[in-house]
């Protein structure tokens, strides 16, 4: 089935997730990619690596499925020449990195424009370009850390990370959903454009709320750990045999989980008569919640609670989340293999679902240079030419 971005091509200089997964979610919806890596390749091929073959990490493999893969040094003056002309067939650029750097390698708007007047470029800073931190470097830790999250997330005195980079992928689909605005301008006017994305402000969307009390109330709200912050029961609760996390919002769900206690003072006290009551005396509602769990095993709890209509969920270690019968039956993650692998890795599917155009892992990520000769030899690159630039490392 074509795919709603057939005939849009995406260079991506992008580098570990942000710029990266923003290309793969174009490339899932048909868009076609192509990976510009350094000539050793890039750092992000040998995180978590899972095969023989060297460059074969996971999170590649993942934000870069859908892609062709190219080697190039553009810092030489034929591999700029090179960049260039591939930019003139492109619709659009991605890379994730400081102003600077994009000037360095011809990549920011102004030159790129140049080449292709209606050319799209996407990029991803730690702290966006305008203020005192513009030229800073980051990470998604750097931006969990500094948008609240990261002393909201942890202990009173032990603040903690999100081990999953949400920010990192966050970034990434706000890119995507950029992408695609700025696709869908330029086919009603011709204009490109730059589409910015920012790894703390996508953290400071996550925050927003709390920071909106705190600045107009100044409740100075403190860490509680597991347990939520604007309703309860809702925390992390020991079982005979694991964990769950049970968490209630609003009141019908509160009184089904009242009457599942059997005490009546948990619905009629005035404490208990709104969310935020409940979670001012969620240390008190947790500590009933948990003596109820302790004779009982996960499986038990769970399906008491879901009878119930209590959102409920088992904590799994990720064996665990990859037995999960209903993550198998969903298509949520897709088994593709990659030369050098015992066996084909689960592989993140498109995340987002459409019922008449939906995206698709159509082929594994790229090795190293894969497609070099192909994609630089429609350029007007012959055989010939193609050794010698690889005898000077320039691709």
């Amino acid at each position: 089935m074509p795919g709603v971005l057939d005939g849009i091509r995406v260079l991506d200089f992008g580098r570990y997730i942000a710029g990266p997964w923003c290309a793969a979610l174009l490339g899932d919806l048909g868009a076609e990619v192509i990976r510009v890596e350094k000539v050793d390749g890039g750092e992000d091929r040998f995180n978590y690596e899972i095969g023989d073959e060297p460059g074969s990490g996971s999170m590649f493999m993942q934000c870069n499925r859908n892609k062709k893969g190219v080697t190039l040094n553009p810092t030489k003056p034929e591999g700029r020449e090179i960049q260039e002309k591939l930019i003139a067939t492109a619709d659009v650029v991605i890379a994730n990195m400081p102003p600077r750097a994009l000037e360095q390698l011809g990549l920011d708007y102004e030159s790129l424009k140049a080449i292709k007047p209606d050319i799209i470029l996407v990029t991803n800073t730690a702290f966006g370009t305008v203020g005192p931190y513009a030229k800073k470097v980051g990470f998604d830790s750097v931006a969990q850390a500094m948008s609240g999250n990261m002393i909201m997330s942890g202990a009173p005195n032990q603040p903690a990370k999100s081990f999953g980079p949400y920010v990192d992928y966050g970034t990434a689909g706000l890119c995507a959903f950029g992408t695609m605005a700025a696709i869908m301008h330029r086919n009603a006017t011709g204009e490109g454009q730059e589409v910015q994305g920012a790894l703390l402000a996508t953290a400071l969307m996550t925050t927003n709320a709390i920071m909106s009390e705190e600045a107009v109330t100044g409740r100075g709200r403190v860490p509680t750990g597991n347990r939520g912050q604007v309703s309860a029961p809702s925390d992390l609760f020991r079982t005979k045999d694991g964990h769950i996390y049970v968490i209630c919002a609003g009141q019908p769900m509160f009184e089904r989980w009242a009457a599942l206690m059997g005490d009546n003072h948990w619905t009629v006290e005035e404490r208990f008569a709104t969310d935020d009551g409940r979670a001012e005396h969620g240390e008190e509602i947790s500590a009933r919640m948990q003596k109820w769990c302790e004779d009982k095993t996960t499986e038990e709890a769970m399906d008491i609670l879901e009878e119930h209509r209590i959102p409920v969920g088992p904590v799994y270690n990720l064996q665990q989340a990859l037995d999960d019968p209903h993550i198998k039956a969903s298509g949520m993650l897709t088994d593709v293999d990659y030369p050098g692998m015992a066996k084909p890795a689960p592989i993140t599917s498109t995340p987002v679902k459409l019922m008449k155009t939906p995206g698709e892992i159509r082929h594994r990520a790229p090795q190293l240079g894969e497609h070099t000769d192909e994609i630089i030899g429609a350029l007007g690159y012959d055989t010939d030419r193609l050794a010698a630039l690889r005898q000077q490392r320039i691709i």
